[in-house]
């Protein structure tokens, strides 16, 4: 992993890229998303300031663990600008997610525990269906399957 001395206080996107392990593309899209800011060159180059490095990690991070991009940027927002995020911010954050992260968890057990009795029903509307239809919510609301899309003419797709 390429150094970068300390007396350089903004980096490259090719820099910032080697540094973080992102791909170029990739922190374009962050910086598109507003999850992290640079500024241009008299010759129109972007230049980011040394907290991208850890607020590309805290994105890495949390895309990880399946957090939206979304969330993210809005966790980020919640710190002043141009700081570096500490661990005491880490971990604000993310207990903030362990609720969404624990249902997430709940969820993708079911899929697994079940996955061979959906694959063999192919309606994922069923009474006895764990995943589309956890607790029969759907048979409580209405009756028929509601989950096939509909067209305007009223017909099934």
């Amino acid at each position: 992993m390429p150094q970068i001395p300390e007396k350089i206080h903004e980096l490259t996107v090719g820099q910032l890229s080697a540094r973080s392990g992102a791909a170029v593309s990739a922190l374009h899209f962050y910086e598109a998303k507003g999850l992290i800011g640079s500024r241009r060159t008299t010759g129109n180059q972007r230049r980011y300031g040394r907290d991208a490095l850890r607020r590309v990690a805290f994105i890495r991070a949390a895309q990880r663990v399946g957090i939206p991009l979304a969330t993210i940027r809005e966790a980020l927002s919640a710190l002043p600008e141009e700081r570096t995020p500490t661990r005491e911010d880490w971990s604000r954050l993310s207990a903030a997610w362990r609720t969404e992260l624990d249902d997430r968890i709940k969820q993708l057990g079911r899929l697994r525990d079940h996955l061979s009795d959906c694959i063999g029903c192919g309606c994922l509307s069923l009474e006895t269906c764990v995943l589309s239809n956890p607790d029969d919510v759907f048979g409580e609301r209405m009756a028929g399957s509601r989950l096939l899309p509909v067209r305007r003419e009223g017909k099934e797709q």
